[in-house]
């Protein structure tokens, strides 16, 4: 319990460079934003999730990647509720 476990990804994007684990993009205006949701999601979520990096911390996993606008936001939060997930935060990771 507490311990860190290996990110799963579902990565389409040409313009994603992978740097120590992490990812880094390279997009015009797009925002690249970081959303905690409550519990450990298992490997299968990756695809509902595509874009977007799974990394399991502290018994929440966080997703990471690139949002092209609201609407797409919007809809990654639709998803979550979808699949029934508690939604802990969700934070722009460009305005830092």
């Amino acid at each position: 319990m507490g311990e860190d476990r290996p990110s799963y990804r579902a990565l389409t994007s040409e313009n994603v460079v992978e740097s120590g684990g992490k990812q880094v993009t390279h997009m015009g205006t797009r925002m690249v934003y970081q959303i905690v949701v409550r519990g450990e999601l298992s490997e299968r979520y990756a695809m509902a999730f595509e874009g977007m990096e799974m990394e399991i911390k502290n018994g929440q996993t966080v997703l990471t990647g690139e949002v092209k606008d609201q609407s797409h936001l919007h809809g990654i939060l639709d998803r979550i509720g979808a699949l029934g997930l508690k939604l802990v935060s969700v934070e722009n990771m460009s305005e830092n």
